[in-house]
């Protein structure tokens, strides 16, 4: 008999049929719900229910500004908020209930159709839109609280987690926004009186040390606690213990590597990657023929295991997300059992090639030992390939060669990056360094909606919003530079990236101009700050 699953039924109403998809859920008795005013910091003044079985959670949002005074949101900010609330508390819950999905659903008035971010099916961020939704505010929706159902402990530590409090207790909450009004006066008072000086109580939160935004996809730079987490493998990431990244070249040169720690879900942040259908589904492939052969090697220890290669080439320009994908890799490959560690080494060309000869072998032998049980990621691994037959570079593809035809280095994946022409005519140099090389990902550029997509991730990320006016001149801005690109040099993400930092630069100088009338205004963007930046062109090709 086919276990019942509470996000199955919740994928199959209408904006018909919601209303009486929520009344049968009132009396279902393998699903707990209740209906909450907030799940603060990220969805707060809100209509929220929570309707949990023992193997997923589903939050439904009420949006209907129109109807509603205390509703400030768009639709589409209310959507972020909602993706938000989603992933904050599967990141939260998967430490407790490691099988337990979160969903969001969206229930708005307004139309969605046209709109970038909508989507009537669960998407990778597991939310869902029903739009278009008339009479919520008359609406009296039904919950069942019955304190004997499977999904109450995970829907109260749910509350807990968001640190919801009962309606009773609303003029203490009214309190603190008053003081954090009156914070926010003598912090504008401050600033526009040129008081500028950094307080030691209020250190900045700023995330600058994730350093994938390189070459990353959609800005996600939330896993500022991986250190401290248990990937799945049975062994926290806190008591693994990772090189220092430093290359002894000679004994008078020395150069220092990236090193990627492990992330806590990869599975997840493979999901809200933008794009990258392909990869994902080649990702998974190969993840679960891993997962299968730990299957086999637990159950039948005699028979004889799958060989599995884990040397991979990313092929793709700039900007692509080749090593965010190569750290969710890592990670990945840890988790199924295939790596013992999961981090990834970040290497170049000058990372081997140093001052004196023999620099390359020292270097090579050192960092495939850092790599040990994680990944060893060369990027831009074609300029170790050159025409002169002297180049150090050769030496560390032979040596990397004699290193992969080693039987012995098993706990160890290698990950070649870069163009695809210049990367194919690498491999073309020796004989055997392509069939090395059996995973090969195409990372593609991205489309015009894709990076819309990424724009939103990243604004998101500082809980920014653009209003309508904006984000028409910012998609406007946006569509024409992609139209005249040079498709060598285009940026793909790392534009989005420069786009946007120019942006909140125009937006920061504006607010400190004028004098905002609430701090709302301190998060909204407006046309006033949607700026182009250069864009290198096409160049025009002469001749016959």
């Amino acid at each position: 008999m086919r276990k019942y699953r509470l996000i199955d039924d919740f994928q199959k109403p209408t904006r018909k049929t919601i209303w009486k998809h929520l009344d049968a859920m009132a009396v279902n008795y393998a699903v707990y719900s209740t209906h909450l005013t907030e799940l603060a910091p990220v969805l707060t003044n809100t209509s929220l229910y929570v309707y949990a079985d023992s193997d997923s959670v589903v939050i439904v949002q009420l949006h209907y500004p129109k109807n509603a005074t205390d509703q400030i949101l768009s639709g589409e900010d209310a959507y972020w908020k909602l993706t938000e609330a989603v992933m904050t508390t599967q990141m939260t819950l998967s430490k407790y209930y490691s099988d337990t999905k979160v969903f969001g659903l969206l229930l708005t008035e307004e139309e969605f159709r046209d709109s970038v971010i909508y989507n009537s099916v669960w998407n990778k961020t597991g939310v869902m839109v029903i739009d278009g939704v008339k009479g919520m505010k008359r609406r009296k929706i039904r919950v069942n609280e019955d304190n004997d159902l499977p999904g109450k402990p995970i829907v109260d530590d749910i509350t807990v987690m968001f640190g919801h409090e009962e309606e009773e207790e609303e003029p203490l909450e009214e309190k603190e926004e008053e003081e954090e009004d009156n914070d926010f006066e003598r912090m504008l008072n401050s600033l526009l009186t040129d008081d500028n000086s950094p307080s030691s109580e209020n250190p900045s939160t700023d995330k600058g040390d994730n350093n994938d935004d390189n070459d990353d996809t959609n800005g996600n730079d939330d896993d500022g606690d991986t250190s401290v987490c248990d990937t799945g493998s049975g062994e926290s990431i806190d008591n693994m213990t990772f090189p220092d990244g430093n290359v002894e070249q000679n004994d008078n040169n020395s150069v220092k590597v990236e090193i990627l720690r492990p992330i806590a879900n990869p599975r997840r942040e493979l999901d809200k990657l933008v794009g990258c259908a392909d990869i994902k589904q080649r990702m998974d492939d190969l993840v679960a023929l891993t997962s299968f052969n730990q299957m086999m090697r637990k159950n039948f220890p005699r028979n004889r295991q799958h060989h599995i290669s884990l040397h991979s080439l990313f092929l793709g320009r700039p900007g692509t997300g080749k090593t965010t994908v190569c750290k969710i890799y890592g990670s990945l490959l840890h988790q199924s059992g295939a790596l013992s560690k999961g981090h990834v080494v970040v290497c170049d060309r000058g990372t081997f090639i140093g001052t004196l000869w023999g620099d390359e072998e020292r270097s090579i032998r050192q960092v495939v030992e850092m790599a040990k049980g994680g990944v060893l990621m060369i990027d831009e691994a074609y300029l170790l390939n050159s025409k002169n037959d002297h180049d150090p570079g050769r030496m560390v593809i032979q040596l990397l060669m004699n290193i992969l035809a080693d039987e012995t280095q098993r706990d160890i994946a290698v990950v070649l990056c870069g163009y695809r022409e210049p990367m194919m005519r690498l491999l073309n140099t020796n004989p055997g360094l392509l069939s090395r090389f059996p995973n090969k990902f195409e990372f593609n550029d991205f489309t015009v909606d894709e990076l819309l997509e990424i724009t939103q991730c990243r604004v998101r990320d500082y809980h920014y919003s653009f209003t309508d006016e904006a984000w028409t001149k910012y998609r406007t801005t946006l569509t024409q530079a992609y139209e005249v690109r040079d498709p060598e040099t285009w940026g793909n993400a790392r534009y989005i990236t420069n786009l946007l930092d120019r942006i909140y630069m125009q937006h920061a100088a504006r607010c400190v101009r004028q004098q905002p009338e609430d701090k709302f205004q301190l998060l909204t963007l407006t046309p006033d700050d949607i700026v182009p930046i250069e864009t290198p062109r096409q160049r025009t090709k002469f001749g016959f």
